[in-house]
Formats: C-alpha cells, structure tokens, sequence
C-alpha cells in the first residue's frame, strides 16, 4: 500500500485557506502521525490522523494514510471507507485507488477491488503498484493467463522491482534462454546494487526458475540464498515459538480438558483447517469451498483477535495460554460467540464456513472448549514435503519459523508433538486428519469422508475443485486451480543431497 507524507507544507496553496487551527500545530499534528506510522505504530498513527481529520476533514492524503494504518491492524472495512473518502476528495488519486483495491480484495469483493486498480492505472499508466496488485488479484481468482501479462507490465515500468519477477514466476514457467531470466541473472551479478529486500526477491524467483528448468543444484543455491537474507531481515524468537507449545501441553492436560468441556458456543458453522503451512490445507478449502453450502474465508486472524479481546475481560490475566486459566465456562463461549458473530459478518447465510489459517493448531483445544460443534480438519503431509516448500516459499508475512532449516524442522517437531497432544486429550475422533498422500491418490473417497466429518450431504461439484471461483491468496493459489495429480509427493528427494539440517530434526517424527 502507498502512503503520502505530503497532507500540506508551507508552500501548498492550500495554507491560504482558513484552517481551525494554526498551520504550524496542523503540520506539527502530521508529522508526528507520519512518524508514528512509518515506525509501525499504526494504533498511534490512527489516533492522531483522526484528530487531523477532526480538524481539517478535506485533506485526502490524510484519509488515505488512516486506511492504510486501519487495513495494517486488521480493519479492512474501516480502511475502505477512509479510501473512498480520499477518492471523494481527489477522485484521480492513483494511490488511494489502488489501497481501496487492496482492502476490497481483503473483504472478498473482487470485481470492485479489480474496479479500483483499473481505475488507479487509467489515473497514471505508468503505475507499476497497481498492474502488480491487479496481477496478484488475478492471480488469486484463477485468471493467470491474464494475471501474466498484469505482472509482465509491471516489470516493463519497474525492471529493478525484483518482487515483480518473484510474482511473475508464480504463474509462468521460465524457458531456457527466457529474457525474464536473463535479466535475474544479470542483476544476480552485481548484488551490491541492490538492497537486501530486492536481493531477496532476486534469488527467490531464480530459485523458481531453476527448478522449473530441473536445475535442482543452481535452483537450492538460489533457495540458501534467499532465506539467509530473509532471515537478517526478521526477528525471530525461536525460544519463545517454542516454549509456548511445550507450555500449552502443560496447560492443557487431560484434567483440564474434561473439567471445562460441554459449555461454550453450540454451532457447527465454523470449520477449521489447521496444521503446517504447505501441508494441503487450501486443496482441503477448495475442496470444501466448492460445496454449495460452505463458504471458504482463506487464512483469518479472527481467533487471535478475539482470544486477546477475551484476555482483556479477565482483569490481570496473563496472555494465552495461561490465560485459559483463568477463564471460566462464561469465558469460553463468550469466545466462540464472539468469533461465531465475526464469522457471520463475512457470509451470514452460509451453513459452513472454513477457516484455514494454519497456525489455529495452537488454539485447536480452546476450539474445543469454546465452540464444541465446531469441525476440526487437521491437514497431515509428509514431513519433509512440507517443510521443503515452506523453505522454497517467499510468504508475505509470518512464517518466521521458515527460512533456516535447523529451526523449520524443530518447528515442525513441535507442532506435531502438539498435534499428537491434542489428539491425546481430546474425545477421540475430534480432529479429523486428512492426509495429503491419500487425498491426491484417492481424491473422492477422501473429499467424502471431509464433507460427511461437516455434516454434510455429499454434492459432486467438490470433485470439480479446480473450477470453483473464489479468491486463493496463499502460496498453492495457482495449484488447486489444476486437477489433482501427485506431482508434489516425495518432491523433496530433488533436494535431499542439500537438507540435511533439516532432515536432522525432522528425523523422530519422519521415522
């Protein structure tokens, strides 16, 4: 998203007309909201954006940079509004265009979010942003075709936008003598040019290339690369990623469980697919999402907002897991009642609606607890198939745990561990696994089995997956738009010479 530092200065003419307050304390108000804002502080930056608001309401770069702090926390319907207002007041504002695509995108309303990029480029031609987002939505609804020619132009307009390349190959394969190609290596070269960020990008989409050209070796290199500089640009406390899943198995135990459960939100609505990134979890969605009566929602954070909401009603209470400590059978369904509602908004007539954000493996058993007719599908793949494409996967946020093998594999170690926890201490048959070997190798009977486990009549259109219209944001966006095949089984072998870190680890829970 584009921001602007630019509401006034002392040069705009807009500083003749009559503010309500004094020019310096308005510019005063400004920059210490774009402070605030570009040191991440978006909560902050919203407050003092409105207070600007409050007193000059008419400034558009000010409407468009509350949007873009309100869709950084999560808030993409507010972040719409603030969009549509700086539109109203500047209606050729590229930028703004572009953002309000951005957070229509987010709330599922495709056609429009397409709208407003298209809008946004007739506003300026040569804006590379908004081809590359228009790109990415296109990609996402299935139009690759389309979405290769959006990213092909942006590349044209930004050539040293080395994320460009990185989408591009998403969706087209690279040929030998490909000038996409030509220019990653050239650029690979002279790497002090470029700054880390792009340099990353850089060795992402070289790795892409090279394995689609069965260079396996130039293709890791590339791969190593890649994720060591990611890894200097994040931080990443393993020790605590860690020690809150060895201390939710302590929280909840068996006792725990049993004395807490049969309260909470009675609905069978909400339909979680947890597990691993890269385990199969969106050819589950697909799968379900293609089903008339369910809706899919892709990856929300929703279960992490309201568990810090019901955290604040508990005076003193430590953060989650500890918290569950503290929360009494009240507690519990006012969570699943808060979350049931925040559901609904999205899809109030749906009879099922998916949740796939994978990292609810943490929650599955205050998913228990709190929504106890809830479906839980636990997406199982081969150790190192999924810690293998999590290590070839540039992800757009999260995933910290994913860019050096030794700690991808202790990640993984753990999380099963959990896993098998929860299937421990939890009524038998609560979570359902569904492995990705037997979903590709017996597609029908599997998808049978995940539809029923709903509670619901089979309908054979979850067959025709590849079909389903729907916006896919995750990394396998363009692969459940292809009938299923098993490509990806046992892929990791075209690798195994250069993973032993991560085979390391791995080795008590692949054995």
């Amino acid at each position: 998203m584009a921001i602007s530092s630019r509401a006034l200065s002392n040069r705009d003419p807009a500083c003749a007309v009559d503010f309500k307050i004094p020019v310096n304390a308005l510019l005063t108000l400004c920059n210490a909201a774009f402070r605030r804002h570009g040191a991440g502080e978006f909560a902050a930056a919203i407050r003092l954006y409105e207070q600007v608001i409050s007193f000059e309401p008419d400034l558009p770069d000010i409407h468009n940079n509350l949007g873009h702090a309100l869709a950084a926390l999560g808030r993409p319907q507010a972040a719409s509004a603030a969009f549509a207002q700086a539109i109203e007041l500047k209606p050729a504002y590229p930028e703004a265009l572009c953002n309000w695509g951005l957070a229509l995108a987010e709330l599922e309303r495709s056609d429009e979010a397409e709208s407003k990029y298209r809008q946004a480029i007739a506003a300026n031609p040569r804006f590379a942003g908004a081809y590359n987002n228009l790109g990415l939505l296109l990609k996402a609804t299935g139009r690759l075709t389309e979405a290769q020619h959006a990213f092909e132009r942006a590349i044209e307009l930004s050539p040293r936008d080395f994320s460009l390349y990185d989408n591009l190959a998403a969706v087209r394969p690279f040929v030998r003598h490909d000038p996409y190609l030509a220019a990653l290596e050239a650029a690979a070269e002279d790497p002090a040019a470029l700054s880390i960020a792009d340099q990353t990008h850089l060795h992402f989409a070289l790795a892409k290339a090279h394995d689609g050209l069965s260079r396996h070796e130039y293709a890791f290199a590339h791969l190593q690369k890649a994720n060591w500089l990611k890894r200097q640009q994040i931080a990443y406390d393993e020790a605590a990623t860690l020690g809150q899943m060895r201390r939710l198995r302590e929280v909840a135990s068996r006792d725990f469980i049993r004395a807490r459960q049969g309260g909470g939100e009675r609905s069978a609505i909400p339909v979680f697919i947890v597990g691993m990134t890269r385990s199969g979890t969106t050819l589950i969605e697909q799968i379900l999402a293609s089903h008339p009566q369910v809706v899919g929602t892709g990856e929300l954070p929703l279960l992490d907002q309201v568990t810090g909401s019901i955290q604040k009603l508990i005076p003193g209470a430590p953060a989650f897991p500890d918290m569950m400590l503290q929360m009494s059978p009240a507690h519990f369904r006012a969570l699943g009642s808060l979350y049931l509602d925040r559901m609904l908004e999205r899809a109030p007539s749906a009879d099922r609606i998916t949740d796939k954000m994978t990292v609810n493996f943490l929650f599955v058993g205050l998913i228990h607890l709190a929504l106890p007719d809830a479906t839980i599908i636990h997406a199982v793949r081969d150790p190192a198939d999924t810690c293998t494409s999590c290590f070839a996967t540039h992800f757009t946020n999260g995933n910290e745990h994913a860019y050096d093998l030794g700690e991808l594999g202790r990640y993984y170690r753990h999380y099963r561990e959990l896993m098998a926890h929860w299937h421990d201490v939890l009524p038998p048959g609560r979570i359902v696994d569904v492995h990705y070997e037997e979903l590709v190798a017996d597609v029908e009977n599997v998808a049978r089995r995940i539809i029923s486990r709903c509670g619901l009549d089979w309908d054979p259109r979850c067959l025709d997956f590849h079909r389903t219209e729907r916006p896919i944001r995750t990394a396998s966006a363009t692969q459940v738009r292809k009938p299923i095949h098993g490509n990806s089984v046992k892929r990791w072998r075209k690798y195994e010479a250069f993973l032993g870190p991560l085979l390391a680890e791995i080795a008590p829970v692949s054995a």
